[in-house]
Protein backbone atom coordinates (compact mmCIF):
# COMPACT_ATOMS: atom_id res chain seq x y z
CA UNK A 1 0.00 0.00 0.00
CA UNK A 2 1.54 3.56 -0.92
CA UNK A 3 1.66 5.96 1.51
CA UNK A 4 2.00 9.97 1.35
CA UNK A 5 4.79 12.05 2.23
CA UNK A 6 4.18 14.12 5.19
CA UNK A 7 4.00 17.66 2.87
CA UNK A 8 1.58 16.13 0.62
CA UNK A 9 -1.75 17.02 2.28
CA UNK A 10 -2.69 20.25 3.99
CA UNK A 11 -0.51 21.25 7.13
CA UNK A 12 -3.47 22.07 9.01
CA UNK A 13 -5.25 18.54 8.42
CA UNK A 14 -3.81 15.45 10.29
CA UNK A 15 -3.41 12.23 7.80
CA UNK A 16 -5.34 10.38 6.31
CA UNK A 17 -5.04 12.68 3.28
CA UNK A 18 -7.82 12.58 0.56
CA UNK A 19 -7.33 11.40 -2.67
CA UNK A 20 -6.66 13.68 -5.53
CA UNK A 21 -9.48 14.94 -7.70
CA UNK A 22 -9.73 11.90 -10.50
CA UNK A 23 -9.44 9.59 -7.77
CA UNK A 24 -12.21 10.55 -6.14
CA UNK A 25 -14.42 11.33 -9.31
CA UNK A 26 -13.63 7.16 -9.66
CA UNK A 27 -14.05 5.75 -6.00
CA UNK A 28 -17.67 7.66 -6.03
CA UNK A 29 -18.72 6.20 -9.82
CA UNK A 30 -17.69 2.77 -8.43
CA UNK A 31 -19.54 3.81 -5.28
CA UNK A 32 -22.89 4.10 -6.71
CA UNK A 33 -22.23 1.87 -9.53
CA UNK A 34 -22.25 -0.70 -6.27
CA UNK A 35 -24.57 0.44 -3.92
CA UNK A 36 -27.21 0.44 -7.05
CA UNK A 37 -26.45 -2.80 -8.35
CA UNK A 38 -28.77 -6.15 -7.28
CA UNK A 39 -26.60 -7.25 -4.26
CA UNK A 40 -24.27 -4.53 -3.10
CA UNK A 41 -20.80 -6.09 -1.80
CA UNK A 42 -21.06 -4.74 1.64
CA UNK A 43 -16.59 -5.43 2.03
CA UNK A 44 -16.25 -3.20 -1.64
CA UNK A 45 -18.66 -0.32 -0.35
CA UNK A 46 -16.88 -0.12 3.05
CA UNK A 47 -13.41 -0.04 1.31
CA UNK A 48 -14.37 2.77 -1.44
CA UNK A 49 -15.44 4.84 1.67
CA UNK A 50 -12.00 3.93 2.88
CA UNK A 51 -10.37 4.99 -0.47
CA UNK A 52 -12.43 8.62 -0.70
CA UNK A 53 -11.07 9.14 2.77
CA UNK A 54 -7.49 8.09 2.12
CA UNK A 55 -5.52 8.88 -0.51
CA UNK A 56 -3.12 6.31 0.27
CA UNK A 57 -5.38 3.31 -0.14
CA UNK A 58 -4.84 2.15 -3.52
CA UNK A 59 -5.95 -0.67 -5.71
CA UNK A 60 -3.66 -2.61 -4.19
CA UNK A 61 -4.22 -1.94 -0.68
CA UNK A 62 -8.27 -2.69 -1.67
CA UNK A 63 -6.91 -5.97 -3.01
CA UNK A 64 -4.96 -6.71 -0.05
CA UNK A 65 -7.63 -5.80 2.50
CA UNK A 66 -10.18 -8.32 0.54
CA UNK A 67 -7.41 -11.20 0.73
CA UNK A 68 -6.62 -10.72 4.09
CA UNK A 69 -10.95 -11.55 4.85
CA UNK A 70 -10.83 -14.36 2.68
CA UNK A 71 -7.42 -15.37 4.43
CA UNK A 72 -9.21 -14.86 7.84
CA UNK A 73 -11.82 -16.41 6.86
CA UNK A 74 -9.57 -20.25 6.20
CA UNK A 75 -8.63 -19.97 9.18
CA UNK A 76 -12.15 -20.76 10.35
CA UNK A 77 -12.87 -24.57 11.34
CA UNK A 78 -15.12 -25.92 8.42
CA UNK A 79 -19.05 -25.67 9.93
CA UNK A 80 -18.62 -25.94 13.45
CA UNK A 81 -21.88 -26.76 14.29
CA UNK A 82 -25.06 -24.46 14.64
CA UNK A 83 -25.82 -20.90 15.21
CA UNK A 84 -23.42 -20.97 18.69
CA UNK A 85 -20.76 -22.99 17.70
CA UNK A 86 -20.29 -20.52 14.98
CA UNK A 87 -20.54 -17.13 17.05
CA UNK A 88 -18.20 -18.95 19.14
CA UNK A 89 -16.04 -20.22 16.38
CA UNK A 90 -15.67 -16.37 15.02
CA UNK A 91 -14.58 -14.88 18.44
CA UNK A 92 -11.86 -17.35 19.27
CA UNK A 93 -10.63 -16.53 15.67
CA UNK A 94 -10.86 -13.08 15.42
CA UNK A 95 -11.62 -11.60 19.58
CA UNK A 96 -8.96 -13.72 21.21
CA UNK A 97 -6.27 -14.87 18.47
CA UNK A 98 -6.26 -11.94 16.45
CA UNK A 99 -6.87 -9.58 18.52
CA UNK A 100 -10.25 -7.53 17.30
CA UNK A 101 -11.72 -5.12 19.65
CA UNK A 102 -12.83 -1.69 20.52
CA UNK A 103 -12.60 0.80 23.31
CA UNK A 104 -13.94 4.17 23.98
CA UNK A 105 -10.59 6.03 22.36
CA UNK A 106 -11.42 4.77 18.52
CA UNK A 107 -14.36 6.79 18.94
CA UNK A 108 -12.45 9.39 18.50
CA UNK A 109 -10.48 8.47 15.55
CA UNK A 110 -11.83 8.82 11.60
CA UNK A 111 -10.07 5.61 11.31
CA UNK A 112 -12.30 3.58 13.31
CA UNK A 113 -14.85 4.39 10.41
CA UNK A 114 -12.70 2.95 7.29
CA UNK A 115 -12.24 -0.96 7.09
CA UNK A 116 -8.38 -0.96 5.30
CA UNK A 117 -7.41 0.57 8.80
CA UNK A 118 -9.72 -1.60 11.01
CA UNK A 119 -8.26 -4.87 9.49
CA UNK A 120 -4.89 -3.10 10.19
CA UNK A 121 -5.55 -1.63 13.73
CA UNK A 122 -7.71 -4.40 14.86
CA UNK A 123 -9.38 -1.82 16.32
CA UNK A 124 -12.76 0.06 15.29
CA UNK A 125 -16.44 0.85 15.91
CA UNK A 126 -18.74 -1.74 16.48
CA UNK A 127 -20.46 -1.48 12.82
CA UNK A 128 -16.89 -1.73 11.27
CA UNK A 129 -15.95 -4.80 13.69
CA UNK A 130 -19.26 -5.89 13.40
CA UNK A 131 -18.16 -5.87 9.67
CA UNK A 132 -15.07 -7.71 9.70
CA UNK A 133 -17.32 -10.48 11.72
CA UNK A 134 -19.73 -10.57 8.50
CA UNK A 135 -17.40 -10.79 5.80
CA UNK A 136 -15.02 -13.35 7.77
CA UNK A 137 -17.93 -15.30 8.58
CA UNK A 138 -20.04 -15.53 5.32
CA UNK A 139 -17.05 -16.27 3.31
CA UNK A 140 -16.72 -19.52 5.68
CA UNK A 141 -20.09 -20.14 5.03
CA UNK A 142 -21.87 -18.91 8.61
CA UNK A 143 -25.89 -18.03 8.64
CA UNK A 144 -24.47 -14.60 9.95
CA UNK A 145 -26.02 -10.93 9.83
CA UNK A 146 -25.60 -7.37 10.83
CA UNK A 147 -28.10 -6.33 13.53
CA UNK A 148 -28.43 -2.76 14.06
CA UNK A 149 -29.47 -2.31 17.91
CA UNK A 150 -30.08 1.29 18.65
CA UNK A 151 -26.62 3.05 19.58
CA UNK A 152 -24.47 -0.64 18.83
CA UNK A 153 -24.31 -2.74 16.41
CA UNK A 154 -23.61 -6.37 16.56
CA UNK A 155 -24.14 -9.67 14.61
CA UNK A 156 -26.42 -12.26 14.56
CA UNK A 157 -26.12 -15.77 14.16
CA UNK A 158 -28.96 -18.56 12.67
CA UNK A 159 -32.53 -17.98 11.95
CA UNK A 160 -34.50 -15.81 14.83
CA UNK A 161 -35.93 -18.96 16.75
CA UNK A 162 -32.33 -19.98 17.23
CA UNK A 163 -30.45 -16.40 17.39
CA UNK A 164 -27.50 -15.78 18.81
CA UNK A 165 -25.86 -11.91 19.22
CA UNK A 166 -22.37 -11.55 19.44
CA UNK A 167 -20.53 -7.92 20.28
CA UNK A 168 -17.70 -7.65 17.80
CA UNK A 169 -16.85 -4.30 20.17
CA UNK A 170 -16.48 -6.94 23.18
CA UNK A 171 -13.81 -8.90 21.34
CA UNK A 172 -17.00 -11.09 19.82
CA UNK A 173 -18.54 -12.11 23.26
CA UNK A 174 -21.28 -14.04 22.95
CA UNK A 175 -24.96 -12.15 24.20
CA UNK A 176 -27.23 -13.22 26.37
CA UNK A 177 -30.86 -12.15 26.30
CA UNK A 178 -30.08 -9.40 28.99
CA UNK A 179 -27.31 -8.44 27.74
CA UNK A 180 -28.59 -7.25 24.56
CA UNK A 181 -31.54 -5.60 26.92
CA UNK A 182 -29.26 -3.87 28.34
CA UNK A 183 -27.02 -2.47 25.83
CA UNK A 184 -30.87 -1.33 24.19
CA UNK A 185 -31.90 0.12 27.83
CA UNK A 186 -28.35 2.36 28.12
CA UNK A 187 -28.78 3.37 24.23
CA UNK A 188 -32.35 4.60 24.20
CA UNK A 189 -34.00 4.33 28.25
CA UNK A 190 -36.36 1.66 26.14
CA UNK A 191 -37.44 -1.84 26.24
CA UNK A 192 -35.57 -3.99 23.31
CA UNK A 193 -38.42 -4.40 20.95
CA UNK A 194 -38.29 -7.75 18.67
CA UNK A 195 -38.38 -5.10 15.38
CA UNK A 196 -34.73 -4.05 16.27
CA UNK A 197 -32.94 -8.17 15.81
CA UNK A 198 -33.85 -8.15 12.12
CA UNK A 199 -31.04 -8.59 9.43
CA UNK A 200 -29.96 -5.26 8.73
CA UNK A 201 -29.34 -4.66 5.03
CA UNK A 202 -25.68 -3.50 3.17
CA UNK A 203 -27.22 -0.51 2.42
CA UNK A 204 -28.76 0.08 5.88
CA UNK A 205 -24.69 -1.05 7.58
CA UNK A 206 -23.63 1.90 5.07
CA UNK A 207 -25.80 4.54 5.96
CA UNK A 208 -25.06 4.09 9.27
CA UNK A 209 -21.11 3.88 8.57
CA UNK A 210 -21.35 7.26 6.91
CA UNK A 211 -23.60 9.05 9.23
CA UNK A 212 -21.12 7.98 12.06
CA UNK A 213 -18.34 9.80 9.61
CA UNK A 214 -20.49 12.65 9.40
CA UNK A 215 -21.26 13.29 13.52
CA UNK A 216 -17.56 12.55 13.62
CA UNK A 217 -16.41 15.03 11.51
CA UNK A 218 -19.64 17.26 12.75
CA UNK A 219 -17.66 17.64 16.17
CA UNK A 220 -14.20 18.85 14.38
CA UNK A 221 -15.14 22.22 12.26
CA UNK A 222 -11.86 21.95 10.93
CA UNK A 223 -12.86 18.36 8.94
CA UNK A 224 -15.19 20.14 7.12
CA UNK A 225 -14.02 18.36 4.10
CA UNK A 226 -14.89 14.89 6.04
CA UNK A 227 -18.36 16.38 6.43
CA UNK A 228 -18.32 17.06 2.55
CA UNK A 229 -17.30 13.85 1.43
CA UNK A 230 -19.52 11.52 3.77
CA UNK A 231 -22.81 13.83 2.90
CA UNK A 232 -21.50 13.64 -0.59
CA UNK A 233 -21.38 9.49 -0.64
CA UNK A 234 -24.47 8.88 1.47
CA UNK A 235 -26.38 11.08 -1.30
CA UNK A 236 -25.49 8.18 -3.79
CA UNK A 237 -27.04 6.06 -2.10
CA UNK A 238 -30.46 4.71 -3.72
CA UNK A 239 -32.57 6.13 -0.93
CA UNK A 240 -31.53 8.60 1.49
CA UNK A 241 -32.98 11.40 3.30
CA UNK A 242 -33.96 14.67 1.62
CA UNK A 243 -32.16 16.49 4.80
CA UNK A 244 -28.96 15.30 3.38
CA UNK A 245 -28.85 18.09 0.38
CA UNK A 246 -29.67 20.19 3.18
CA UNK A 247 -26.64 18.96 5.20
CA UNK A 248 -24.33 19.10 1.82
CA UNK A 249 -25.32 22.86 1.77
CA UNK A 250 -24.52 23.80 5.55
CA UNK A 251 -21.33 22.32 4.73
CA UNK A 252 -20.58 24.37 1.76
CA UNK A 253 -21.49 27.78 3.07
CA UNK A 254 -19.06 26.89 5.95
CA UNK A 255 -16.42 25.71 3.41
CA UNK A 256 -17.12 29.67 2.05
CA UNK A 257 -18.53 28.24 -1.20
CA UNK A 258 -21.36 30.20 -1.03
CA UNK A 259 -22.70 30.13 -4.76
CA UNK A 260 -23.04 26.17 -5.05
CA UNK A 261 -24.08 26.14 -1.24
CA UNK A 262 -27.00 28.67 -2.41
CA UNK A 263 -28.14 26.37 -5.19
CA UNK A 264 -27.77 23.42 -3.33
CA UNK A 265 -30.13 25.26 -0.21
CA UNK A 266 -32.83 26.68 -3.52
CA UNK A 267 -32.79 22.97 -4.53
CA UNK A 268 -33.61 21.67 -1.68
CA UNK A 269 -36.33 24.08 -1.19
CA UNK A 270 -37.94 22.71 -4.44
CA UNK A 271 -37.63 19.37 -2.97
CA UNK A 272 -39.35 20.08 0.39
CA UNK A 273 -41.58 22.69 -0.45
CA UNK A 274 -44.56 20.51 -1.07
CA UNK A 275 -44.49 18.77 2.10
CA UNK A 276 -43.55 22.03 4.34
CA UNK A 277 -43.45 25.42 2.71
CA UNK A 278 -41.90 27.02 5.88
CA UNK A 279 -38.94 24.83 5.84
CA UNK A 280 -38.74 25.59 2.07
CA UNK A 281 -39.14 29.40 3.09
CA UNK A 282 -36.65 29.05 5.25
CA UNK A 283 -33.95 27.36 3.27
CA UNK A 284 -34.43 29.86 0.20
CA UNK A 285 -34.00 32.88 2.71
CA UNK A 286 -30.80 31.08 3.83
CA UNK A 287 -29.75 30.68 0.12
CA UNK A 288 -30.06 34.60 -0.20
CA UNK A 289 -28.01 35.16 2.37
CA UNK A 290 -24.87 32.79 1.49
CA UNK A 291 -25.40 35.17 -1.60
CA UNK A 292 -24.89 37.95 0.25
CA UNK A 293 -21.68 36.89 1.66
CA UNK A 294 -20.20 37.07 -1.89
CA UNK A 295 -20.84 40.68 -1.92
Amino acid sequence: MKGHEPGMGPRSIPPPYPPPPERSAEVRRRFAEEARSERPDLSALCLLIGAEADGALDEDGIDAAQLELDRLAGELPYRPGGPRAWAQAVERLLGERHGFHGAPVDYERLESSLLHEVLRRRRGLPILLSVVWLEVARRAGAPVYGVALPGHFVVGFGPAEEQVLADPFDGGRVLSGTDAELLVAGATGAPLDPSMLVPAAPLEVIQRILNNVRAWASARPERSDVSLWAVELGLLLPSHPARLRYERAQVLVQRGEYTEGAAELDAYADLVEVVDESIARRARQQARTARAMLN
